[in-house]
């Protein structure tokens, strides 16, 4: 599975955002050269534990999930025969991504404005937290503050006046997953477009642009209705019953969608009279009168165990799911089936979600060791014949 064979990325980015992007365009069968720090590497090569391999050569669980499928170079940016190094891989490569700081490679030539003049079709990803342009540019962008000056922590949390109510972080790292996802889309676009225009593209992805972006609804309605949203835990703010509820044992999400399943699932509950109450009739009513229905529904499910709403609800397509835990995740059977949990080199790790034509696109290259491709890139680099230039 290599839809992006022959495609040359030359991966200058450190910690998660531009790492996740060069994973993908790995996994999907580029040759991506990681450029690492002498002695140090990537940040997260000691973002441990817990580890993998011997001491001496472990790496970082943390490291091993945003990294399958590269090469790893060490090159010292900072002197002149590392510069130098770069910029000759450079106009080999067709994709090149890097996150420091604006302006900071220009001190070594490496820089977007002189790299795509030594090599025009080179398309060039700049990964910071504010953009290239703004009186935020120079400022250091780390997922966390993102989150919270990007809004999401401001809808994120339980709602005001309940226990445990203050802003929350989400418990993954989005803003950085979702700015290499959009710089993927964004390259391959570019790669799609040089086709055509024999001329490659500086691209200027943002966390905070992505953070805006991925606020989806919740920045629709403030833009459209005027008002501001607030937390409000696990409640959906369009969509009424669309939360967690407590049951005899334990939690369950109902995702209720339209009309038609919440007066099947009150129907299934025993509670008809419920589902025909003018109040509720809508969703736009049940929003109204959230308040008067919720504690209704919370009644009802703590009569139940989540197993047995979950066989009741789930086979009457009203939509629910139990809270797992991640050994629950990893045995749930239909992540079993669809074999996300993979092997690669004897390294546990999630597969790559996407399949093409029934076949997981996913390396079978494990996460190099630092440095551990840096002579052979040198010597291909050095016989001139076994580096094409970029196609």
């Amino acid at each position: 599975m290599t839809p992006l064979e022959g495609v040359r990325v030359l991966d200058l980015s450190r910690v998660l955002a531009g790492p996740w992007c060069g994973q993908l365009m790995a996994d999907y069968g580029a040759d991506v050269i990681k450029v690492e720090r002498p002695v140090q590497g990537d940040d997260t090569r000691e973002w441990g534990p817990p580890w993998w391999g011997e001491p001496g050569e472990r790496m970082s669980a943390y490291y091993l999930s945003a990294n399958r499928g590269k090469r790893s170079i060490a090159i010292d940016l900072a002197t002149a025969e590392g510069a130098a190094l770069v910029k000759r891989l450079a106009t080999h490569a067709d994709v090149l991504l890097e996150n420091y700081k604006v302006g900071q490679l220009a001190k070594y030539g490496l820089d977007q404005a002189t790299l795509r003049e030594l090599n025009p079709r080179l398309i060039y990803c700049s990964i910071t937290g504010y953009g290239q342009d703004g009186p935020y540019a120079s400022a250091a962008g780390y997922d966390f503050a993102i989150q919270a000056t990007g809004g999401l922590m401001s809808v994120t949390g339980e709602k005001d006046g309940t226990p445990g109510a203050e802003p929350q972080k989400v418990g993954v790292a989005v803003a950085d997953l979702f700015t290499g996802l959009y710089a993927t889309t964004a390259i391959l676009a570019a790669l799609q477009e040089r086709h055509r225009s024999g001329r490659g593209r500086w691209i200027d992805a943002a966390l905070l642009d992505t953070q805006l972006a991925m606020l989806a609804n919740q920045a629709s309605n403030y833009l459209v209705g005027g008002t501001t949203p607030k937390r409000m835990g696990n409640a959906h703010v369009n969509v009424v019953p669309y939360q967690v509820f407590r049951t005899y044992d334990g939690h369950l999400v109902l995702a209720v969608g339209n009309d038609g399943q919440f007066q099947r699932f009150c129907t299934l509950a025993g509670r008809e009279a419920i589902g025909r109450d003018p109040r509720f009739a809508t969703n736009a009513l049940r929003i109204q009168h959230r308040d008067e229905l919720a504690p209704l529904i919370a009644d009802w499910m703590r009569e139940r165990t989540t197993a047995s709403w979950t066989a009741l609800l789930e086979p009457n397509a009203v939509p629910c799911a139990p809270i797992l835990d991640l050994p629950g995740v990893f045995q749930h059977p239909q992540v079993v089936a669809r074999g996300m949990k993979i092997h690669n080199a004897g390294m546990p790790m999630v597969a790559a979600p996407m399949r093409l034509d029934g076949e997981r696109a996913v390396s079978d290259r494990p996460a190099p060791r630092l440095d551990e491709h840096g002579a052979a890139i040198r010597d291909a680099l050095a016989a001139c014949d076994a580096w094409p230039g970029a196609k």
